[in-house]
């Protein structure tokens, strides 16, 4: 749905997150003496993958505690949605409202037949119809772009490579990984692994899901037609978020990078570990956007 490069930089950063994953297995491998590790542990990001994609929607509107709405419950959201959706050719995806004052949004789904577009209590009572336009635009470009899919899996495997670094930790502290000569694999080696790996692999999803906000952002705005709509919207969250921060539970730290603002408080997350860009680049390059001055990088 875009035309800018971001699609190749994501490429570019799964080739280097699955590169990690299969490093891991190859020092594992060797530390054990056993090859067969490099095949486990590439199965294992694979199904894992797989069932995160498939139950996104599910496991994100839990996490919310999100129920289903109908158009008369959300006149204005229906609205929205069904006039963006048959812009864009698209089918209508299912609406929902998280009874939570935490101004946010989000979109999940394995595809556009099978989304959900879920909006908070409070981002429906701060943002005028014009500004949640703007939003909603955002989210269901989330869904045509298939981000789900995209952030799924860059959440899966970094998942599975910060429990085999935890294991392969474990392994070390145990003497593992020696026969019976004291041969083996490098243990300075494995360790550094053990540590890095999982930092690594982290940044390059926070990385993946950076890129992707941009596009939605801009393939959002061009949907609506309207980019400093959205720019208003993000002003009014980056304030929002900050008197209503949800808490960093497990489950809402694993669906926060779906959500159009970063939902925890300045203090839980530093803006290196953050899973969304700086909010006054986001507005920056929309206001560019509206001026014609945007040229995507």
């Amino acid at each position: 749905m875009h035309n800018h490069h971001n699609g190749l930089k994501t490429v570019a950063l799964f080739g280097l997150i699955w590169a990690v994953l299969l490093g891991m297995g190859a020092i594992v491998a060797s530390y054990t003496r056993n090859s067969s590790f490099l095949l486990i542990f590439a199965l294992i990001g694979v199904g894992t993958t797989f069932y995160s994609y498939w139950n996104s929607d599910k496991l994100a509107i839990r996490a919310m505690h999100a129920y289903a709405v109908t158009p008369e419950q959300a006149p204005a959201m229906y609205r929205i949605v069904t006039e963006l959706s048959q812009k864009a050719g698209q089918p209508m995806p299912a609406l929902f409202v998280s009874p939570t004052p935490a101004p946010n949004a989000f979109a999940t789904g394995r595809n556009p037949s099978h989304a959900a577009v879920c909006c908070t209590e409070g981002i429906l009572a701060l943002l005028d119809e014009r500004e949640l336009r703007g939003v909603l635009g955002h989210e269901l470009m989330h869904v045509y772009n298939r981000d789900i899919l995209t952030s799924s899996i860059a959440a899966a495997i970094a998942g599975v490579i910060a429990t085999i670094g935890q294991m392969l930790s474990f392994g070390m502290m145990f003497g593992g990984g020696n026969d019976r000569e004291g041969n083996g694999g490098n243990p300075l080696a494995a360790l550094a692994m053990a540590i890095l790996a999982p930092f690594a692999a982290m940044v390059i999803q926070l990385a993946i899901s950076r890129t992707r906000e941009y596009d939605a952002d801009q393939d959002g705005a061009a949907l609506t037609g309207d980019p400093l709509a959205l720019a208003s919207a993000l002003r009014k969250l980056e304030m929002g978020t900050a008197r209503a921060p949800l808490a960093p539970t497990k489950a809402l730290v694993n669906t926060s990078h779906m959500m159009i603002a970063n939902p925890f408080r300045a203090a839980d997350v530093s803006r290196l570990m953050s899973t969304h860009p700086p909010m006054g680049e986001r507005i920056a390059r929309l206001e560019a956007m509206a001026g014609g001055g945007y040229r995507a990088r």
